[in-house]
């Protein structure tokens, strides 16, 4: 089931009888690229796309990562697939603004909400399409979902339908958006509820990145500070353990975990700690 954010990506949603605009468009993240944004990729893809379930997921999953990568000159994007609400101290208004503050602090210039319905993802043939024809417009070399074992059944339906659509996306003689284009790789990073030791297939030194990982999941106040305060320890405390711990596990202060369903291939050993 999926609930566009609007009839095309520049419109409003009418509720009772009254023009209402969607926050998150007018925060500028719309559900699909922009016209010139078509064309420019067109000409050079992205490097790789990040897909979320919801705002939040891509900072506290590969945050770190994003960051590096994009200070690495890497063309990176960000797609959230609904807009997170409800939540319990949150608001499609406030997430739209802690969306946006995220975004500036981890550099990301290309971000976009699909506008499917929080709660209610599921990897439908509808969903699928629009996807796929999103894929096919942005061009990514490199495709980043999240783990495909969850509590959450957004999580697990995300992943789902990301890779349907990585495989639709490469279909000819269909009335998909743009032309037949297939990701060439996709990564899964942890951004999970089960209490679960993850065992990765890389793990990302993000030592010289954290703070701004961690800054920009504290943009997100509503979601991890907000009615919490009296928590010992707190959200923040356990994403720095976690960060911590992963980077232990490679020798370095801080990480993140990642894994694939294939295998990974290696031209040169000297970046292997």
């Amino acid at each position: 089931m999926t609930q566009p954010i609007s009839d095309s990506p520049n419109s409003t949603s009418a509720i009772a009888g009254k023009e209402k605009a969607n926050p998150f468009e007018m925060a500028g993240f719309l559900s699909q690229p922009k016209a010139e944004q078509v064309a420019e990729f067109k000409q050079q893809g992205l490097d790789a796309l990040v897909i979320a379930p919801h705002p939040d997921d891509a900072e506290l999953g590969m945050g770190g990562t994003i960051a590096q990568l994009i200070d690495d000159g890497w063309r990176i994007g960000v797609l959230d697939l609904t807009n997170g609400e409800p939540t319990p101290f949150g608001s499609v208004e406030k997430r739209s603004q802690e969306t946006a503050k995220a975004t500036a602090i981890l550099k990301i210039k290309w971000r976009w909400n699909l506008g499917l319905r929080n709660r209610f993802v599921e990897p439908t043939l509808e969903a699928r399409h629009q996807l796929a024809s999103f894929f096919r417009l942005v061009r990514p070399k490199r495709i980043f979902a999240p783990y495909w074992e969850d509590a959450h059944p957004d999580h697990t339906a995300a992943t789902s339908l990301i890779e349907a659509a990585r495989f639709w996306s490469k279909l000819s003689n269909s009335d998909l958006a743009g032309e037949p284009y297939h990701p060439e790789r996709i990564y899964y990073y942890y951004c999970i509820h089960l209490k679960t030791v993850p065992n990765p297939a890389f793990v990302f030194d993000i030592s010289r990145t954290w703070s701004r990982k961690l800054e920009s999941i504290q943009a997100f106040e509503s979601q991890f500070i907000t009615g919490r305060e009296k928590l010992d320890p707190t959200p923040i405390d356990r994403f720095r353990d976690d960060a911590a711990y992963w980077g232990k596990m490679i020798g370095t202060r801080y990480g993140e975990p990642f894994t694939s369903r294939e295998p990974l291939g290696l031209r040169d050993l000297k970046d292997l700690l």
